[in-house]
């Protein structure tokens, strides 16, 4: 089966400054990345890291200054009308709705502008509207929106064509709690139910625990990981944790072969046992302080994401 993602040595370059005194800057740097269908994947980085300048080279919107880039098995450059119904896309700080229309009318123009057929167009917007909840405001004004319900309306403008890859940049930007959880369960429905091919850029880390089996990271314009998070948390060698109830206080449970930290609280009846998974296991350390003290509960604590990326970095 055809990638929905491929680049080889995919670069741009921009000019800036005035015409006496113009510097080339390299935005991203050969990079070489490859989506299957299905997967849904991570796209990391900091602030001028590349990664919109990536995204907007995959859509078609900039023209790769060097490199191969084919996305849904076209050109985005030469075949961009034909890559966009194909594509569904939500920039977290641009939209697709027509500010002062209702939300329903904004659905039924791109619906018409996508040709997607009434009977496919309506069961499509019925599913959306029923799991993002978007009956009580379909009438109202886009303009009128909270940032929640907007950006839960931008999600359905995306799919109502049936794309191929979903292109996510900063989906849950400004939202509140309960609609960021909506929003991840319907879009992990989407990838896993649906089988549709994700690509996520977002600086809200939980958004890629949830939704994402594999990480690319880059910096500086330059993958500097493509993994999946598992073996990128035991490759960066970040420490992970058990932590034990007991059954009654006890002095700090040091002195235990790989552990390298040890932290006390509620009085010592809990602790947490910091350790690489080079140097010793979850189910070797948990014997061993079963042998000193009565538990009442054991959980093992793996780094966080932003652990993990936050390490990526240093070492790049």
């Amino acid at each position: 089966m055809t990638a929905v993602v491929r680049t080889e040595g995919l670069r741009r370059e921009f000019t800036v400054g005035r015409r006496c005194a113009r510097r080339r800057i390299v935005a991203v740097s050969d990079v070489d990345l490859q989506i299957e269908p299905g997967e849904a994947v991570g796209f990391l980085g900091p602030n001028g890291a590349g990664k919109s300048t990536t995204i907007k080279m995959l859509t078609g919107i900039l023209v790769p200054t060097a490199g191969r880039l084919r996305v849904c098995d076209l050109d985005p450059t030469r075949q961009r009308r034909e890559l966009a119904r194909r594509l569904g896309v939500v920039f977290g700080q641009r939209s697709q709705l027509w500010w002062d229309l209702p939300l329903r009318e904004s659905f039924d123009l791109l619906g018409a502008i996508h040709r997607v057929p009434g009977a496919e167009h309506r069961a499509r917007l019925e599913r959306c509207v029923d799991v993002l909840e978007l009956g009580p405001f379909l009438d109202v004004a886009v303009r009128q929106l909270s940032l929640g319900q907007r950006m839960r309306g931008e999600v359905t403008a995306a799919l109502l064509h049936g794309p191929q890859l979903l292109v996510l940049d900063e989906p849950t930007v400004g939202l509140d709690l309960v609609s960021k959880e909506r929003l991840r369960t319907f879009l992990q429905e989407v990838n896993v139910v649906d089988g549709m091919t994700i690509l996520l850029t977002t600086h809200d880390l939980p958004d890629v625990e949830r939704l994402c089996r594999r990480v690319v990271v880059i910096d500086h314009g330059r993958v500097v990981a493509d993994d999946a998070i598992d073996a990128l948390r035991a490759r960066s060698g970040g420490a992970r944790e058990v932590v034990v109830e007991l059954a009654e206080p006890a002095a700090p449970l040091t002195g235990i072969a790989g552990v390298s930290e040890v932290r006390v609280e509620a009085d010592g009846v809990r602790q947490r046992l910091a350790f690489a998974p080079s140097d010793t296991t979850a189910a070797a350390l948990i014997a061993a302080v079963a042998e000193r003290v009565e538990l009442r509960d054991v959980t093992v604590v793996e780094p966080s994401i932003e652990d993990l990326v936050r390490t990526l970095y240093a070492q790049n």
